[in-house]
């Protein structure tokens, strides 16, 4: 044996591990899924909103675009607004985002857009949210939205 078969198979990666997935064969130590997200109240669930939009992957908010924005401000509830305008406000912004991405850029998993909120009477916000699509609690592609600094 040469020096070069002796170094591959020093390098071999063991049985069951793959060289992408290092902990293919390691044991769960704690799982924290979606549904126990939604149920818990760390995140909200937009899915039945969002297919009124034309989405068809399920969608959620975190519990603070949904406290920060969704739920309407004290004082702009005369105004018109409630949780089904601005959900549909932000739902909608993001529809448009993302059939504007498929022009652009192409396979991020993460999109930022802006949507205009009524924060107070006479006063607008924009706000720039971020939304990851990612994989849910079978594999199945999700939309999150979020703030930009959360994950």
């Amino acid at each position: 044996m040469n020096s070069n078969e002796s170094e591959r198979k020093t390098n071999a990666v063991p049985a069951g591990k793959t060289a992408s997935n290092p902990f293919a064969d390691a044991p769960v130590i704690f799982s924290y899924t979606r549904a126990q997200a939604i149920e818990d109240g760390v995140l909200v669930d937009l899915t039945e909103w969002a297919k009124e939009t034309g989405f068809r992957i399920p969608v959620a908010c975190t519990s603070a675009v949904w406290h920060q924005y969704i739920v309407p401000p004290e004082g702009t509830r005369a105004l018109g607004q409630s949780e089904r305008g601005r959900g549909h406000d932000l739902l909608w912004m993001l529809y448009v985002a993302i059939r504007a991405s498929k022009c652009n850029s192409g396979a991020d998993d993460q999109l930022f857009y802006k949507v205009i909120f009524l924060q107070a009477p006479h006063r607008q916000e924009t706000v720039t949210l971020k939304t990851m699509c990612g994989p849910g609690d079978h594999g199945e592609p999700v939309l999150t939205v979020m703030l930009p600094d959360e994950n």
